[in-house]
């Protein structure tokens, strides 16, 4: 039973829903959302957004909604279609990176500019001073944000700084904003450390 079935199961049955430990930090909001589906192409990749509970966490922790904030769980279209979103701007990002934007998918171009078109979060300024956001439809509207992101990220020169992760088993794209262009890694406290822990054990193999 694939990982999707089983959260789809759990939760009409009733039983705990698993939410997996999201990624951030890539530098584009685009960048952390096709991170949700890991070893991509392989027969290990793990599908983060099983379920409708899992979506409404990485909207919760990623959107720029109040931590508080009403999301209403999305319906299973709903939820393939951030599946459908996620992996056309991976489409979108993999043409742009490797070839020319232009070589995108036209089919992957259409339904981008569709999902852009959407209305996105609005600011909002409470009476005490606090700047929160809202949206009629929190989820639809994080997945227009995330593709506005991806086609301002696919034609802007930052893409050239756009890397791919040399953490082990990691192999996520981030977006190198270091003066010199030299990082190498996602993140420093994981998968930076997992790489130096790694290289010191093959250089010391009879440390104890």
């Amino acid at each position: 039973m694939s990982k999707i079935a089983e959260g789809a199961e759990a939760a009409e049955t009733g039983g705990a829903v698993e939410i997996p430990e999201f990624r951030a930090g890539s530098g584009r909001l685009s960048l952390d959302f096709i991170r949700t589906l890991r070893w991509r192409g392989s027969e290990d990749a793990d599908e983060e957004l099983a379920t409708p509970e899992a979506l409404i966490a990485w909207v919760r922790l990623l959107g720029p909604y109040a931590p508080d904030a009403a999301i209403p769980a999305p319906t299973s279209r709903t939820l393939r279609a951030a599946h459908e979103t996620r992996e056309t701007v991976h489409a979108l990002l993999q043409a742009a990176r490797t070839t020319t934007v232009a070589d995108c998918p036209q089919d992957a171009r259409k339904l981008l500019n569709k999902m852009a078109s959407a209305p996105t979060p609005h600011p909002v300024l409470d009476a005490h001073g606090t700047l929160t956001h809202t949206a009629a439809d929190p989820i639809a509207a994080t997945l227009a944000a995330i593709a506005r992101d991806a086609l301002d990220l696919a034609t802007s020169p930052l893409l050239a700084r756009v890397r791919d992760c040399a953490g082990p088993n990691c192999g996520a794209w981030f977006l190198d904003t270091s003066r010199p262009g030299t990082r190498r890694w996602c993140s420093m406290d994981r998968c930076g450390n997992q790489a130096k822990k790694s290289t010191w054990r093959s250089r010391h193999p009879n440390a104890g």
